[in-house]
Protein backbone atom coordinates (compact mmCIF):
# COMPACT_ATOMS: atom_id res chain seq x y z
CA UNK A 1 0.00 0.00 0.00
CA UNK A 2 1.11 3.55 -0.73
CA UNK A 3 0.34 6.82 1.01
CA UNK A 4 -2.07 9.05 -0.92
CA UNK A 5 -2.05 12.85 -0.84
CA UNK A 6 -4.96 14.33 -2.77
CA UNK A 7 -4.91 18.12 -3.22
CA UNK A 8 -7.80 19.95 -4.83
CA UNK A 9 -8.98 23.53 -5.18
CA UNK A 10 -12.01 25.55 -6.21
CA UNK A 11 -12.88 26.87 -9.66
CA UNK A 12 -9.50 26.47 -11.39
CA UNK A 13 -10.36 24.70 -14.62
CA UNK A 14 -7.03 24.31 -16.40
CA UNK A 15 -5.74 27.83 -15.71
CA UNK A 16 -2.14 26.75 -15.13
CA UNK A 17 1.18 27.21 -16.88
CA UNK A 18 1.41 23.47 -17.45
CA UNK A 19 -1.83 23.65 -19.44
CA UNK A 20 -0.52 26.40 -21.70
CA UNK A 21 -1.59 29.54 -19.81
CA UNK A 22 1.64 31.50 -20.13
CA UNK A 23 0.63 34.54 -18.06
CA UNK A 24 -0.24 32.83 -14.78
CA UNK A 25 2.56 32.21 -12.27
CA UNK A 26 2.29 28.58 -11.13
CA UNK A 27 5.89 27.36 -10.79
CA UNK A 28 5.15 24.74 -8.12
CA UNK A 29 2.35 23.02 -10.01
CA UNK A 30 4.26 23.35 -13.28
CA UNK A 31 7.22 21.58 -11.67
CA UNK A 32 4.88 18.97 -10.22
CA UNK A 33 3.43 18.41 -13.71
CA UNK A 34 6.92 17.69 -15.06
CA UNK A 35 7.20 14.84 -12.54
CA UNK A 36 3.69 13.51 -13.09
CA UNK A 37 1.23 12.26 -15.66
CA UNK A 38 -0.83 15.21 -16.84
CA UNK A 39 -4.24 14.47 -18.36
CA UNK A 40 -4.83 17.11 -21.03
CA UNK A 41 -8.53 16.35 -21.55
CA UNK A 42 -9.94 15.59 -18.09
CA UNK A 43 -13.55 16.55 -17.34
CA UNK A 44 -15.74 16.95 -14.30
CA UNK A 45 -19.16 15.31 -14.10
CA UNK A 46 -20.71 18.66 -13.16
CA UNK A 47 -19.76 22.32 -13.62
CA UNK A 48 -20.23 23.29 -9.97
CA UNK A 49 -18.82 22.47 -6.59
CA UNK A 50 -20.63 19.74 -4.68
CA UNK A 51 -21.81 17.40 -7.47
CA UNK A 52 -18.36 17.54 -9.08
CA UNK A 53 -16.61 16.69 -5.82
CA UNK A 54 -19.08 13.95 -4.94
CA UNK A 55 -18.15 12.23 -8.21
CA UNK A 56 -14.43 12.77 -7.64
CA UNK A 57 -14.49 11.17 -4.19
CA UNK A 58 -16.94 8.32 -4.89
CA UNK A 59 -16.30 7.38 -8.53
CA UNK A 60 -20.03 7.71 -9.27
CA UNK A 61 -22.25 10.21 -11.08
CA UNK A 62 -24.39 12.78 -9.23
CA UNK A 63 -27.62 11.11 -10.33
CA UNK A 64 -26.45 7.92 -8.61
CA UNK A 65 -24.75 9.31 -5.49
CA UNK A 66 -27.52 11.78 -4.69
CA UNK A 67 -25.59 15.05 -4.78
CA UNK A 68 -27.49 16.93 -7.46
CA UNK A 69 -26.84 20.34 -5.93
CA UNK A 70 -24.89 22.23 -3.29
CA UNK A 71 -24.42 20.57 0.09
CA UNK A 72 -24.47 23.62 2.34
CA UNK A 73 -27.56 25.35 3.71
CA UNK A 74 -30.13 26.14 2.42
CA UNK A 75 -29.60 23.54 -0.34
CA UNK A 76 -28.46 20.58 1.79
CA UNK A 77 -27.95 17.90 -0.84
CA UNK A 78 -26.16 14.84 0.52
CA UNK A 79 -24.53 11.56 -0.47
CA UNK A 80 -27.00 8.67 -0.43
CA UNK A 81 -24.22 6.43 0.86
CA UNK A 82 -21.42 8.25 2.73
CA UNK A 83 -19.49 4.99 3.02
CA UNK A 84 -18.86 5.18 -0.73
CA UNK A 85 -16.34 7.98 -0.08
CA UNK A 86 -12.71 7.12 -0.84
CA UNK A 87 -11.75 7.90 2.77
CA UNK A 88 -14.12 5.25 4.07
CA UNK A 89 -12.84 2.69 1.60
CA UNK A 90 -9.22 3.40 2.49
CA UNK A 91 -9.86 3.46 6.23
CA UNK A 92 -11.49 0.03 5.88
CA UNK A 93 -8.27 -1.12 4.18
CA UNK A 94 -6.13 0.01 7.14
CA UNK A 95 -5.28 3.60 6.18
CA UNK A 96 -4.98 6.61 8.43
CA UNK A 97 -7.35 9.21 6.99
CA UNK A 98 -7.57 12.97 7.48
CA UNK A 99 -9.44 15.86 5.88
CA UNK A 100 -8.08 19.41 5.78
CA UNK A 101 -9.72 22.44 4.18
CA UNK A 102 -12.59 22.32 1.71
CA UNK A 103 -15.30 19.77 2.36
CA UNK A 104 -18.17 20.22 -0.07
CA UNK A 105 -19.01 16.72 -1.31
CA UNK A 106 -21.55 15.76 1.37
CA UNK A 107 -23.89 17.68 3.63
CA UNK A 108 -22.01 20.39 5.50
CA UNK A 109 -22.14 19.51 9.19
CA UNK A 110 -19.84 19.72 12.22
CA UNK A 111 -16.30 18.43 11.60
CA UNK A 112 -16.65 15.41 13.87
CA UNK A 113 -19.89 14.38 12.16
CA UNK A 114 -18.37 14.79 8.69
CA UNK A 115 -15.36 12.72 9.74
CA UNK A 116 -17.47 9.89 11.14
CA UNK A 117 -19.80 9.74 8.16
CA UNK A 118 -17.12 9.79 5.43
CA UNK A 119 -14.45 7.67 7.11
CA UNK A 120 -11.93 10.26 8.25
CA UNK A 121 -10.05 9.82 11.51
CA UNK A 122 -10.03 13.59 11.76
CA UNK A 123 -11.53 16.53 9.86
CA UNK A 124 -10.58 20.19 10.07
CA UNK A 125 -12.61 21.92 7.41
CA UNK A 126 -12.55 25.48 6.12
CA UNK A 127 -9.76 28.01 6.30
CA UNK A 128 -7.91 30.23 3.86
CA UNK A 129 -4.64 29.18 2.25
CA UNK A 130 -2.26 29.65 5.18
CA UNK A 131 -4.57 27.84 7.61
CA UNK A 132 -4.91 24.94 5.19
CA UNK A 133 -1.14 24.74 4.68
CA UNK A 134 -0.49 24.78 8.44
CA UNK A 135 -3.03 22.05 9.11
CA UNK A 136 -1.90 19.93 6.17
CA UNK A 137 1.77 20.03 7.15
CA UNK A 138 0.81 19.23 10.74
CA UNK A 139 -1.17 16.22 9.51
CA UNK A 140 1.76 15.00 7.42
CA UNK A 141 4.10 15.17 10.40
CA UNK A 142 1.73 13.25 12.65
CA UNK A 143 0.82 10.58 10.12
CA UNK A 144 4.41 10.06 8.97
CA UNK A 145 5.43 8.44 12.27
CA UNK A 146 2.88 5.63 11.96
CA UNK A 147 3.58 2.30 10.34
CA UNK A 148 0.22 2.54 8.55
CA UNK A 149 -0.21 4.27 5.18
CA UNK A 150 -2.18 7.52 5.10
CA UNK A 151 -4.77 9.24 2.98
CA UNK A 152 -4.66 13.03 3.35
CA UNK A 153 -7.30 15.06 1.50
CA UNK A 154 -6.45 18.76 1.25
CA UNK A 155 -8.82 21.34 -0.22
CA UNK A 156 -8.01 24.98 -1.02
CA UNK A 157 -10.78 27.57 -1.30
CA UNK A 158 -8.66 29.71 -3.63
CA UNK A 159 -9.23 30.75 -6.42
CA UNK A 160 -12.95 30.91 -5.55
CA UNK A 161 -14.56 34.34 -5.59
CA UNK A 162 -14.77 35.91 -2.14
CA UNK A 163 -16.18 39.19 -0.80
CA UNK A 164 -13.52 41.82 -0.16
CA UNK A 165 -13.51 45.45 0.94
CA UNK A 166 -11.26 45.99 -2.10
CA UNK A 167 -14.16 45.16 -4.46
CA UNK A 168 -16.13 47.91 -6.13
CA UNK A 169 -19.88 48.03 -5.32
CA UNK A 170 -21.79 45.30 -7.12
CA UNK A 171 -18.74 43.12 -7.76
CA UNK A 172 -17.35 40.08 -5.99
CA UNK A 173 -13.92 39.26 -7.32
CA UNK A 174 -11.03 36.97 -6.46
CA UNK A 175 -9.29 39.15 -3.87
CA UNK A 176 -9.06 36.85 -0.85
CA UNK A 177 -6.79 37.89 2.02
CA UNK A 178 -3.22 37.84 0.77
CA UNK A 179 -4.25 37.86 -2.90
CA UNK A 180 -3.17 40.71 -5.15
CA UNK A 181 -3.78 41.13 -8.88
CA UNK A 182 -0.92 39.69 -10.90
CA UNK A 183 -0.07 40.94 -14.40
CA UNK A 184 3.66 40.30 -14.20
CA UNK A 185 3.50 38.08 -17.26
CA UNK A 186 0.54 39.79 -18.93
CA UNK A 187 -3.10 38.68 -19.27
CA UNK A 188 -4.78 35.58 -20.65
CA UNK A 189 -8.45 36.25 -21.33
CA UNK A 190 -10.16 32.97 -22.34
CA UNK A 191 -11.22 32.97 -25.98
CA UNK A 192 -14.91 32.56 -25.12
CA UNK A 193 -14.85 36.02 -23.44
CA UNK A 194 -14.52 39.52 -24.86
CA UNK A 195 -10.94 40.74 -24.33
CA UNK A 196 -11.51 44.21 -22.91
CA UNK A 197 -10.54 46.28 -19.87
CA UNK A 198 -13.19 44.72 -17.64
CA UNK A 199 -12.11 41.19 -18.48
CA UNK A 200 -8.44 42.06 -18.00
CA UNK A 201 -9.14 43.54 -14.58
CA UNK A 202 -10.93 40.35 -13.59
CA UNK A 203 -8.24 38.08 -15.05
CA UNK A 204 -5.54 39.99 -13.18
CA UNK A 205 -7.31 39.16 -9.90
CA UNK A 206 -7.80 35.54 -10.95
CA UNK A 207 -4.11 35.19 -11.85
CA UNK A 208 -3.20 36.53 -8.42
CA UNK A 209 -5.52 34.06 -6.71
CA UNK A 210 -4.14 31.12 -8.69
CA UNK A 211 -0.58 32.20 -7.88
CA UNK A 212 -1.55 32.39 -4.20
CA UNK A 213 -2.97 28.85 -4.28
CA UNK A 214 0.08 27.52 -6.15
CA UNK A 215 2.36 28.79 -3.39
CA UNK A 216 0.27 26.86 -0.86
CA UNK A 217 0.56 23.65 -2.88
CA UNK A 218 4.32 24.20 -3.08
CA UNK A 219 4.56 24.46 0.72
CA UNK A 220 2.74 21.17 1.23
CA UNK A 221 4.81 19.33 -1.37
CA UNK A 222 7.97 20.73 0.19
CA UNK A 223 6.93 19.39 3.59
CA UNK A 224 6.23 15.98 2.06
CA UNK A 225 9.79 15.94 0.71
CA UNK A 226 11.37 17.15 3.95
CA UNK A 227 9.70 14.29 5.82
CA UNK A 228 11.16 11.77 3.37
CA UNK A 229 7.71 10.73 2.14
CA UNK A 230 8.02 11.48 -1.58
CA UNK A 231 8.94 7.97 -2.69
CA UNK A 232 6.11 6.34 -0.71
CA UNK A 233 3.31 8.74 -1.65
CA UNK A 234 0.97 8.99 -4.61
CA UNK A 235 0.12 12.67 -5.08
CA UNK A 236 -2.87 13.80 -7.10
CA UNK A 237 -3.80 17.39 -7.89
CA UNK A 238 -7.09 18.45 -9.43
CA UNK A 239 -9.91 20.97 -9.18
CA UNK A 240 -13.67 20.66 -9.08
CA UNK A 241 -14.61 22.31 -12.42
CA UNK A 242 -14.01 25.35 -14.61
CA UNK A 243 -13.30 29.01 -13.88
CA UNK A 244 -15.92 31.18 -12.16
CA UNK A 245 -16.34 33.31 -15.27
CA UNK A 246 -19.30 33.80 -17.61
CA UNK A 247 -20.03 30.86 -19.89
CA UNK A 248 -17.72 28.62 -17.86
CA UNK A 249 -18.65 27.48 -14.33
CA UNK A 250 -22.32 26.41 -14.14
CA UNK A 251 -22.39 25.49 -17.86
CA UNK A 252 -21.73 22.24 -19.68
CA UNK A 253 -19.29 23.83 -22.09
CA UNK A 254 -15.68 22.69 -21.87
CA UNK A 255 -14.84 25.94 -20.07
CA UNK A 256 -17.12 24.77 -17.26
CA UNK A 257 -16.20 21.08 -17.23
CA UNK A 258 -12.51 20.95 -18.17
CA UNK A 259 -10.24 20.32 -15.17
CA UNK A 260 -6.58 20.08 -14.37
CA UNK A 261 -5.64 16.52 -13.39
CA UNK A 262 -2.09 15.43 -12.55
CA UNK A 263 -0.88 12.33 -10.73
CA UNK A 264 2.67 11.66 -9.49
CA UNK A 265 3.53 7.98 -9.09
CA UNK A 266 7.04 7.75 -7.61
CA UNK A 267 9.21 4.88 -8.73
CA UNK A 268 7.23 4.23 -11.91
CA UNK A 269 8.93 5.83 -14.91
CA UNK A 270 5.84 5.36 -17.08
CA UNK A 271 4.05 8.02 -15.01
CA UNK A 272 6.84 10.60 -14.98
CA UNK A 273 6.61 13.57 -17.34
CA UNK A 274 3.79 11.96 -19.31
CA UNK A 275 0.92 13.80 -21.04
CA UNK A 276 -2.23 11.83 -21.90
CA UNK A 277 -4.36 13.32 -24.68
CA UNK A 278 -7.35 10.97 -24.37
CA UNK A 279 -10.57 12.16 -22.71
CA UNK A 280 -10.93 11.06 -19.08
CA UNK A 281 -13.47 11.74 -16.35
CA UNK A 282 -13.30 12.55 -12.65
CA UNK A 283 -15.11 9.27 -11.99
CA UNK A 284 -11.92 7.55 -13.17
CA UNK A 285 -9.85 8.97 -10.30
CA UNK A 286 -11.05 6.75 -7.44
CA UNK A 287 -10.55 3.41 -9.27
CA UNK A 288 -7.12 4.61 -10.42
CA UNK A 289 -5.97 5.49 -6.90
CA UNK A 290 -7.30 2.27 -5.43
CA UNK A 291 -5.51 0.18 -8.04
CA UNK A 292 -2.21 2.03 -7.70
CA UNK A 293 -2.43 1.64 -3.90
CA UNK A 294 -3.19 -2.10 -4.21
CA UNK A 295 -6.57 -1.68 -2.54
CA UNK A 296 -9.48 -3.77 -3.89
CA UNK A 297 -11.75 -1.75 -6.15
CA UNK A 298 -15.54 -2.26 -6.17
CA UNK A 299 -16.93 -3.44 -9.49
CA UNK A 300 -19.96 -1.15 -9.45
CA UNK A 301 -18.09 2.13 -9.93
CA UNK A 302 -18.90 4.29 -12.94
CA UNK A 303 -15.25 5.06 -13.64
CA UNK A 304 -12.37 2.99 -14.92
CA UNK A 305 -8.73 2.87 -13.89
CA UNK A 306 -6.43 5.09 -15.93
CA UNK A 307 -3.45 2.81 -15.49
CA UNK A 308 -3.76 1.18 -18.97
CA UNK A 309 -4.04 4.63 -20.55
CA UNK A 310 -0.75 5.68 -18.99
CA UNK A 311 1.24 2.47 -19.06
CA UNK A 312 -0.07 0.88 -22.26
CA UNK A 313 -1.44 3.81 -24.26
CA UNK A 314 -4.99 2.44 -24.27
CA UNK A 315 -7.85 4.94 -24.65
CA UNK A 316 -9.75 4.76 -21.34
CA UNK A 317 -13.15 5.82 -22.66
CA UNK A 318 -14.99 6.96 -25.78
CA UNK A 319 -17.46 9.29 -24.03
CA UNK A 320 -17.47 11.69 -21.09
CA UNK A 321 -20.83 12.44 -19.50
CA UNK A 322 -21.79 15.43 -17.38
CA UNK A 323 -24.84 16.99 -15.83
CA UNK A 324 -26.28 20.10 -14.20
CA UNK A 325 -29.45 19.94 -12.14
CA UNK A 326 -29.52 22.39 -9.23
CA UNK A 327 -27.14 25.21 -8.41
CA UNK A 328 -28.74 28.43 -7.18
CA UNK A 329 -31.81 27.44 -9.21
CA UNK A 330 -33.09 24.40 -11.09
CA UNK A 331 -31.61 24.25 -14.59
CA UNK A 332 -31.48 20.61 -15.73
CA UNK A 333 -28.96 19.85 -18.48
CA UNK A 334 -27.13 16.72 -19.62
CA UNK A 335 -24.16 16.35 -21.97
CA UNK A 336 -22.02 13.80 -23.74
CA UNK A 337 -18.60 14.51 -25.20
CA UNK A 338 -16.31 12.55 -27.49
CA UNK A 339 -12.88 13.59 -28.68
CA UNK A 340 -14.51 15.50 -31.56
CA UNK A 341 -18.09 16.49 -30.66
CA UNK A 342 -20.30 17.64 -27.77
CA UNK A 343 -24.07 17.32 -27.36
CA UNK A 344 -25.83 19.32 -24.66
CA UNK A 345 -29.51 18.69 -23.92
CA UNK A 346 -31.37 21.46 -22.08
CA UNK A 347 -34.48 20.31 -20.21
CA UNK A 348 -35.78 23.77 -19.27
CA UNK A 349 -36.23 27.24 -20.72
CA UNK A 350 -33.72 28.75 -18.31
CA UNK A 351 -31.22 31.35 -19.53
CA UNK A 352 -28.61 29.98 -21.93
CA UNK A 353 -25.86 30.18 -19.30
CA UNK A 354 -26.22 30.34 -15.54
CA UNK A 355 -24.27 33.25 -14.03
CA UNK A 356 -21.35 32.10 -11.82
CA UNK A 357 -19.97 35.53 -10.94
CA UNK A 358 -22.05 36.13 -7.78
CA UNK A 359 -22.02 39.81 -8.80
CA UNK A 360 -24.55 42.41 -9.89
CA UNK A 361 -22.02 43.95 -12.23
CA UNK A 362 -20.25 41.85 -14.86
CA UNK A 363 -16.74 42.79 -15.84
CA UNK A 364 -16.34 39.90 -18.30
CA UNK A 365 -18.77 39.26 -21.15
CA UNK A 366 -19.23 36.22 -23.43
CA UNK A 367 -17.72 36.59 -26.88
CA UNK A 368 -20.91 35.27 -28.49
CA UNK A 369 -23.14 37.86 -26.80
CA UNK A 370 -25.83 38.49 -29.40
CA UNK A 371 -27.73 41.44 -28.01
CA UNK A 372 -28.92 43.06 -24.78
CA UNK A 373 -30.57 39.90 -23.42
CA UNK A 374 -29.16 36.47 -22.76
CA UNK A 375 -31.99 34.43 -24.29
CA UNK A 376 -33.18 30.97 -23.26
CA UNK A 377 -31.56 27.62 -23.92
CA UNK A 378 -32.36 25.70 -27.10
CA UNK A 379 -33.39 22.10 -26.54
CA UNK A 380 -30.24 20.78 -28.23
CA UNK A 381 -26.74 22.17 -28.65
CA UNK A 382 -24.26 20.35 -30.88
CA UNK A 383 -20.66 21.46 -31.33
CA UNK A 384 -17.86 20.32 -33.61
CA UNK A 385 -14.94 20.61 -31.18
CA UNK A 386 -12.33 20.23 -33.91
CA UNK A 387 -13.35 23.35 -35.81
CA UNK A 388 -15.10 25.13 -32.92
CA UNK A 389 -13.27 24.38 -29.64
CA UNK A 390 -14.90 27.33 -27.83
CA UNK A 391 -18.40 25.95 -28.63
CA UNK A 392 -19.67 29.18 -30.16
CA UNK A 393 -21.51 27.74 -33.20
CA UNK A 394 -24.45 25.46 -32.38
CA UNK A 395 -24.90 23.15 -35.39
CA UNK A 396 -27.73 21.03 -33.98
CA UNK A 397 -30.14 22.30 -36.66
CA UNK A 398 -27.64 22.30 -39.51
CA UNK A 399 -28.32 19.96 -42.46
CA UNK A 400 -26.29 16.79 -42.38
CA UNK A 401 -25.94 16.52 -38.59
CA UNK A 402 -28.61 13.87 -38.04
CA UNK A 403 -26.13 11.00 -37.91
CA UNK A 404 -23.90 12.73 -35.37
CA UNK A 405 -26.94 13.62 -33.24
CA UNK A 406 -27.98 9.97 -33.24
CA UNK A 407 -24.46 8.78 -32.47
CA UNK A 408 -24.35 11.04 -29.41
CA UNK A 409 -28.00 10.83 -28.30
CA UNK A 410 -28.00 7.05 -27.97
CA UNK A 411 -25.09 6.77 -25.49
CA UNK A 412 -26.39 9.82 -23.59
CA UNK A 413 -29.77 8.19 -23.12
CA UNK A 414 -28.14 4.87 -22.17
CA UNK A 415 -26.02 6.69 -19.56
CA UNK A 416 -29.05 8.43 -18.08
CA UNK A 417 -30.81 5.08 -17.83
CA UNK A 418 -27.75 3.33 -16.34
CA UNK A 419 -27.39 5.89 -13.55
CA UNK A 420 -31.15 6.00 -12.92
CA UNK A 421 -31.37 9.65 -13.88
CA UNK A 422 -34.45 11.23 -12.25
CA UNK A 423 -35.02 13.32 -15.39
CA UNK A 424 -36.24 10.15 -17.11
CA UNK A 425 -39.25 10.00 -14.82
CA UNK A 426 -39.93 13.37 -13.11
CA UNK A 427 -38.27 16.67 -12.27
CA UNK A 428 -36.06 16.64 -9.21
CA UNK A 429 -37.59 18.47 -6.22
CA UNK A 430 -35.04 20.67 -4.49
CA UNK A 431 -34.97 20.94 -0.70
CA UNK A 432 -36.26 24.52 -1.05
CA UNK A 433 -39.29 23.14 -2.93
CA UNK A 434 -40.14 20.84 -0.02
CA UNK A 435 -39.44 23.55 2.56
CA UNK A 436 -41.78 25.97 0.80
CA UNK A 437 -44.45 23.30 0.38
CA UNK A 438 -44.26 22.34 4.04
CA UNK A 439 -44.56 25.99 5.05
CA UNK A 440 -47.78 26.65 3.17
CA UNK A 441 -49.18 23.25 4.15
CA UNK A 442 -48.54 24.02 7.82
CA UNK A 443 -50.23 27.40 7.41
CA UNK A 444 -53.25 25.68 5.89
CA UNK A 445 -53.47 23.28 8.84
CA UNK A 446 -53.14 26.14 11.29
CA UNK A 447 -56.03 28.04 9.69
CA UNK A 448 -58.24 25.00 9.92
Amino acid sequence: MRNILLIHCHDLGRFLGSYGVETVSTPHLDSFADESTLFEQAFATAPHCSPARASLFTGTYPQSNGVLGLTHEPFSWDLKEPKAHIAYRLKSAGYQTELVGVHHESRVLADDVVAGRLGFDRARTGGARDVVVSRATDALRRMSVSDRPFYLQVGFTEPHRVPSDRDRPGVMGFLADGVNPDVTLGHTVPAHLVDDDGAREEIAELQGAVKHMDEGVGSILSELDSLGLRDQTLVLFTTDHGLALPRAKCTLYDAGLGVALMLRHPGNAAWSGRRVKDIVSHVDVLPTLLELADVPCPEDLAGTTLRPAVEAGEAPRTHCFSQLSHHTYYDPKRSVRTSTHKLIVNFSNAPRAMDPTQSWIHRSLPADLGGPTIGTSPALELYDLTSDPEELDNIADHPGQAEILTDLSAPLFDWMRDCDDPLLTAPVAASRHQLALDAIHEATLTRK
